[in-house]
């Protein structure tokens, strides 16, 4: 039997758009595609045919129903003005992902069907009224208004996300009712959020048993009319009251809830054949939109559909074997056509004329290829210039036909000049790796201080830092609608992963020229965007001598004592042990039965789980709940252990042990791992272009994470050691953001106590409260800290009384009087709001910006996150500069 499978269009969009919550762009057009991700995503599930959708050979036919009429514009509101008039409008973000679905729906041929008038349900129900004979009818969705559609060997619903098919049958099992009594139940249970009148107190459990017994809605409302004794009544108490106040009501609510298979729908079948789907399409808008872990996925559909059809002899669809082709052959690196025109440097004449050009050029571009990703592990591969967009040359030192180029020495020291030469501009895509790679191999990297020499990861990152890529295949593809050769044809991916010296020659030719012309390119578009912004002094004086520091700071590394390592995991693994005997303990004490102290599903049972439940739990008061259950995340636990009222030990145990095992598991055990094997130290890479803010991160590890304030965190960093004769010198700013909050904000009584060099904490705290100095408590110098470091990140009263413990009315009285006593700061950060909604960015000290989106959006979460962030972006970024500026400053003595 032939499968159509007839995806609910707006109610796929829907899920997809609540399933992922977290933000999304793309890098190259910078629109939102959290609902684009989850509906590409379903589509590429059900034409892989995984689960339930696998059945009869797959899916043969795909389409898409629609509501094209909108909520307000069918038969049902004119029928009836209230029907959906209650819904609140959709989220701003959503309207333009919905678009762009049904563009790549359009792209690759899906048909997609609506009726004026009519909305997706009812062109659903007249699908469902033309279906051919040997076909079965999958409807993608749950809604439970499709149930009356229900029919064996024809019609299903099924609910991709958790593979489940519903039929006649399991809703028979589900509600004991046929697919024809499901109109009664709907029209009884009414329907709030399509404001379709219900019996209040009729929910679908107690409507589906009421047309269960009686068999139809005019039976059920036949029986609570009917004049018989009380004693008789099969109907009773105040659902008999509710059912016969609203009968009247309910013909209008069955003949709302009454799918119309008449709805006039043009609708071919045959223009459904998943097999004359132009699957390749889909290629360059999953490239479009960063939808990177698609693309392999793409692949293989279209390699399984093809087969042994990809002969042309035997194939039944040239114009899919065609589109199958065209596909590989754009991302195979071997057979695209390379726009551009690159030279290999194979001899010592080719490599003289190299050089001869690149001393003549005002700006070169230049970048490596390695044998790895991090830069004190790689070895020199080859070098790549550019000093006109178009052209390339390739220069290799390593690759299969060894013979056939000249060696590292011979490369190096002719170039060695030109790399050198700090009068010479340089240009590249994250110089930082190229400073490292090439300072390995003993040559220094020069002229990235020059006033026109560009890093264009960088230069984006200072342009549009909202950017959720700048990585070189994003930038050409947004900026020159250029695909780049994915280095993945070259190398591979995965275990069967090669390094690039294994690359023949040829092709490691185009691909690594490429990325010097496309570089150039960028840089050519950028540094004008730059001086337009306003951003060109912020990029020379400040970010382009940090890559240099940056990669001192890499190369340099810090010294690690493995021993001292070695001895505090062993200490900490031993109270781990200790811990989780303790809670072990505890639970069989409290409920009798022990527990996996590594799930949180069996941790929050034993919590929040009754003590009559099975299994049972200590019945505490849950505070969050998840999709799944209720929260046990570290927050929950700590508001558990600070709860006078619980006098069990498990949350503050698990609390700790968490922390410890996080300890040992992220650090100890991994910094053994990190330490070079060479220089037997760790080069931690420091990331310029990651946080929006300006503010530098780390990763490979991330150093930055090491607890401070904790004995354990303090114990773990005495094991980064100075050399023998050599010390560590630590150098930071005080309560930088305050004093920055100070400055920018005017405000004379912040500024005061600075100057007088107070406790800034119980200064303000003496402000708040109205108390001398001498007089603060702790609980008020804490509750003022706490608004301190929270001010700039727009705390709220729950927030702060959350971190208190305290009300939230004393918390909005400790907001309250410091606003009235630090006006200075209230109006500035009014001000930081006030700009970002006339400009549409805020701006630092040094003039970097940070776009804010939503900053006038409907939905007050968003909007409120978005004021947040114009206010916390303008001194957190300054912040940021400051401290940048010092590494500069500091290196620049140094090196003096």
């Amino acid at each position: 039997m032939r499968t159509l499978y007839l995806i609910d269009g707006y109610a796929q969009f829907f899920r997809a758009y609540h399933a992922i919550r977290t933000p999304m762009t793309s890098p190259v057009t910078g629109e939102p595609t959290n609902l684009t991700f989850g509906f590409v995503g379903m589509l590429l599930k059900l034409l892989r045919g995984e689960g339930h959708a696998g059945e009869h050979g797959g899916p043969h036919s795909i389409a898409v129903a629609l509501d094209v009429s909108g909520d307000r514009g069918t038969f049902r509101s004119q029928l009836y003005p209230e029907y959906k008039a209650t819904r609140d409008a959709p989220p701003e973000d959503l309207p333009q992902q919905v678009e762009r679905c049904l563009s790549l729906l359009k792209a690759i041929g899906v048909p997609c069907i609506g009726s004026e008038g009519f909305e997706a349900d009812d062109v659903i129900a007249a699908v469902a009224a033309q279906r051919a004979d040997d076909q079965l009818i999958r409807v993608v969705s749950k809604d439970k208004d499709l149930k009356q559609l229900l029919k064996p060997d024809a019609l299903e619903l099924y609910d991709i996300h958790t593979d489940v098919v519903i039929d006649a049958a399991s809703l028979a099992d589900d509600t004991g009712i046929t697919p024809e009594q499901v109109v009664d139940m709907l029209a009884l249970m009414g329907d709030n959020v399509d404001n379709v009148p219900g019996v209040p107190g009729v929910g679908p459990k107690t409507a589906a048993q009421l047309v269960a017994e009686f068999g139809t809605l005019d039976a059920v409302i036949a029986e609570v009319q009917a004049d018989k004794p009380k004693k008789d009544w099969k109907i009773k108490g105040k659902r008999r009251e509710n059912i016969a106040a609203f009968a009247d009501k309910l013909p209008l609510s069955r003949e709302l809830v009454t799918l119309r298979a008449d709805a006039p729908i043009e609708f071919d079948a045959s223009r459904c054949d998943v097999d004359a789907l132009n699957l390749a399409a889909l290629m360059p808008i999953l490239r479009e939109l960063g939808f990177n872990r698609y693309q392999d996925d793409l692949k293989d559909i279209i390699k399984q559909r093809n087969g042994s059809d990809n002969d042309a002899d035997n194939s039944t669809n040239a114009d899919t074997d065609d589109a199958f082709g065209t596909l590989f052959a754009a991302d195979s690196g071997a057979e695209r056509k390379v726009d551009g025109s690159y030279r290999c440097v194979r001899t010592k004449s080719e490599l003289d004329d190299l050089v001869a050009e690149l001393t003549q050029a005002e700006a070169i571009a230049i970048d490596t290829e390695t044998t790895a990703i991090r830069p004190m592990l790689a070895e020199l591969v080859g070098l790549s210039f550019s000093t006109e967009p178009g052209t390339g040359w390739y220069v290799p030192v390593r690759a299969p036909e060894g013979e056939m180029h000249l060696d590292e020495t011979t490369v190096l020291d002719a170039l060695r000049p030109i790399i050198e030469d700090a009068a010479k501009p340089k240009i590249g895509h994250n110089l930082k790796y190229d400073l490292i790679v090439l300072h390995r191999a003993g040559v220094q990297l020069s002229g990235l201080e020059h006033a026109e020499s560009c890093d264009t990861m960088v230069a984006s990152y200072l342009i549009d830092a909202s950017r959720s890529s700048h990585s070189l295949d994003a930038l050409s593809l947004a900026l020159l609608g250029r695909t780049n050769i994915p280095i993945s044809d070259l190398i591979g991916k995965g275990k069967s992963q090669r390094t690039f010296d294994t690359v023949p020659l040829d092709r490691a030719t185009d691909y690594a020229a490429e990325d010097a012309d496309v570089t150039l390119q960028l840089a050519r578009l950028m540094q004008p965007e730059l001086r337009a912004q306003g951003l060109h002094e912020l990029m020379t004086t400040l970010e382009m001598p940090l890559v240099g520091v940056l990669a001192e700071l890499e190369i340099n590394g810090i010294l690690v004592d493995p021993d001292e390592l070695s001895r505090q995991r062993e200490r900490l693994e031993t109270r781990i042990a200790e811990l989780r005997s303790e809670i072990q303990d505890s639970a069989l004490d409290a409920i009798g039965r022990g527990f996996d102290t590594d799930s949180p599903k069996q941790l929050s049972e034993v919590l929040f789980n009754k003590p009559d439940a099975e299994p049972p739990g200590l019945g505490l008061k849950p505070i969050k709940k998840t999709t799944t259950g209720y929260s046990t995340d570290a927050e929950v636990l700590d508001k558990l252990t600070q709860d006078p009222t619980i006098d069990s030990p498990i949350p503050g145990l698990v609390l700790d042990y968490r922390q410890l095992a996080k300890l040992v598991n992220t650090y100890l055990a991994s910094l053994t791992d990190d330490i070079h094997p060479e220089t037997k130290r760790i080069h931690a890479s420091f990331n310029q272009t990651v946080a929006a803010t300006g503010r530098l991160s780390s990763s490979d590890p991330n150093l930055q994470n090491i607890p401070i304030r904790t004995d354990v965190g303090r114990e773990i960093r005495r094991a980064f050691v100075a050399p023998e004769g050599r010390v560590l010198i630590s150098a930071d700013y005080s309560q930088i953001e305050l004093r920055l909050l100070a400055h920018l904000s005017r405000d004379p009584a912040l500024i005061e106590a600075f100057q007088r060099g107070e406790d800034i904490h119980r200064a303000v705290a003496a402000q708040i409260h109205s108390v001398a100095l001498d007089d603060v408590t702790r609980e008020q110098r804490s509750g003022a800290k706490m608004v301190n470091f929270g001010i700039v990140y727009g705390i709220t009263p729950f927030g702060l009384a959350r971190r208190l413990g305290v009300s939230n009315g004393e918390a909005t009285d400790i907001i309250d009087s410091y606003k009235r006593k630090f006006a200075g700061i209230t109006t500035f950060l009014e001000e930081c709001v006030e700009y970002a909604r006339s400009h549409g960015y805020v701006e630092t000290m040094m003039k970097r910006r940070r776009p804010i989106t939503d900053i006038d959006a409907r939905n007050p979460q968003r909007k409120s996150l978005a004021e947040r962030m114009a206010i916390n972006s303008v001194v957190q970024g300054s912040a940021a500069d400051l401290i940048k500026l010092a590494m500069v400053n500091i290196q620049r003595e140094i090196d003096a």
